[in-house]
């Protein structure tokens, strides 16, 4: 199982964000695109992880069929002309190479935002995908959960998840820090009102990264949303939530907001303070501008109550955090490598399981024909002597064979010894269940 399994990547370093939105995948694409996979193609242990930034397909097959499936995701998102996108995407063709790709996507490593914390939740509705469709075996299983315990071990022994290392995620930690420190405390109170003003690149990241916190954080409840382009805004909102108000009634909704997020391009600044006349507040109001040249005038800060907190202001909390993780790296990558070691042990041995259990029923059916031999000529209690003593023998004959099994796994040579083994037990009339009366 282990030396078949291989994946397909695309991702934001291999493909530009046109491409990337052609051949994403939402829920239900992603579902049926796994169930024809396995129609046509007959694979197994399928998992499929489709996010803004990559699209991927991880599964197990005796060959190779990267490029196969590659081409079929491009059609079925209606892509005719495959050549033209096959050079976009990624091919792990070995075990090996999928394995640790993975985990070094599912741990951040990978994402356009190093140590993005918003990957192992995506990850974790993909693995979902794949039980709900019964595609998910033993080893799927096991590498799942593997790498989750990884990411808990990066997250409390490494800096690679400190801090806020994009400007959209920086601004809105910046906000819940403000909120949390100067928000009214009862349950009872409204929940502070933040207008997001400007939907390109970065507000709607900003909003994004809002509502990933909107479902366990009170102070993430009210948000509005105001652009000068209204589609955007509708959809956005449709898709998070949230309220939308029209640009004509911006000055209405300022009064209103406690916190403003600004991203809006323009030549002059928007928010000035004689724009701002007769704004009062018996609470702070803040400012947060994340726009190049600045959208809200520094002078605002004039009018009391109000604070303001620019784009390097930003930029120098994210460049921090970054710094931080990007010096984590190796350590993560050292709590990687150690992890995909125990999980490779544990698949090799995978391999020698079955070989291991036929053994086991071998010896003990000579046992029990032995036994069944001389059990009328004893008593209860004789027989439950006998049956003690011999499955401790039968416990010490079997201990160093399957040992060395295992020790052969590791160093890749157990094949000449389940050979010999099969062999000299004829192990292939054996079958291959465990026995549940006994364990060794």
């Amino acid at each position: 199982m282990y030396d078949s399994f291989q994946s397909i990547s695309l991702s934001h370093k291999t493909a530009p964000l046109a491409v990337r939105e052609l051949i994403a995948l939402n829920e239900d694409e992603a579902k049926q695109f796994m169930i024809k996979l396995r129609d046509v193609f007959s694979v197994s242990e399928l998992l499929v992880i489709s996010t803004c930034n990559r699209t991927e397909v991880y599964y197990t097959s005796a060959q190779s069929l990267n490029a196969e499936i590659a081409r079929l995701l491009l059609i079925e998102k209606g892509l005719t002309a495959t050549d033209e996108y096959l050079p976009y995407f990624q091919f792990f063709d070995s075990a090996d190479g999928a394995v640790r790709h993975l985990f070094e996507v599912c741990t951040g490593l990978h994402s356009q935002v190093v140590g993005d914390m918003q990957i192992p939740n995506q990850v974790k509705h993909a693995y979902q995908w794949s039980a709900d469709l019964d595609m998910a075996g033993p080893f799927l299983h096991r590498l799942m959960h593997t790498i989750f315990f990884t990411n808990k071990r990066v997250a409390q022994e490494t800096n690679f998840r400190d801090g806020a290392a994009s400007v959209s995620y920086a601004a809105v930690e910046l906000i819940e820090e403000l909120l949390g420190e100067n928000a009214c405390p009862r349950q009872a109170a409204p929940a502070p009102a933040i207008l997001v003003v400007g939907l390109g690149e970065i507000g709607t990241d900003v909003v994004k990264n809002l509502a990933s916190r909107a479902g366990d954080n009170r102070n993430f409840k009210n948000i509005t949303l105001c652009n000068r382009t209204r589609t955007k805004a509708d959809a956005l909102a449709q898709e998070n939530g949230f309220r939308v108000v029209d640009f004509d009634n911006l000055a209405e909704e300022v009064r209103q907001a406690d916190v403003i997020i600004s991203s809006v391009t323009m030549n002059e600044p928007l928010f000035t303070p004689e724009r701002l006349t007769g704004l009062t507040s018996l609470t702070y109001k803040y400012f947060i501008d994340l726009s190049v040249p600045r959208s809200v005038d520094a002078s605002v800060e004039q009018i009391p109550g109000v604070l303001l907190y620019n784009i390097d202001h930003i930029r120098n909390r994210a460049d921090e955090a970054l710094n931080r993780r990007l010096a984590a790296i190796p350590h993560v990558e050292a709590v990687i490598s150690q992890s995909i070691v125990e999980f490779n042990d544990w698949s090799r041995e995978m391999i020698v399981s079955p070989t291991i259990n036929k053994f086991k029923n071998a010896l003990e059916q000579i046992r029990k024909e032995e036994i069944s031999r001389h059990l009328k000529h004893l008593t209860e209690e004789e027989s439950e002597k006998i049956d003690k003593i011999t499955r401790s023998i039968m416990q010490k004959i079997i201990k160093f064979p399957v040992l060395q099994l295992k020790a052969a796994c590791k160093r890749g040579e157990a094949d000449t010894l389940i050979d010999t083994l099969t062999d000299l037990f004829d192990l292939e009339k054996q079958p291959n269940e465990s026995s549940s009366h006994h364990s060794y």
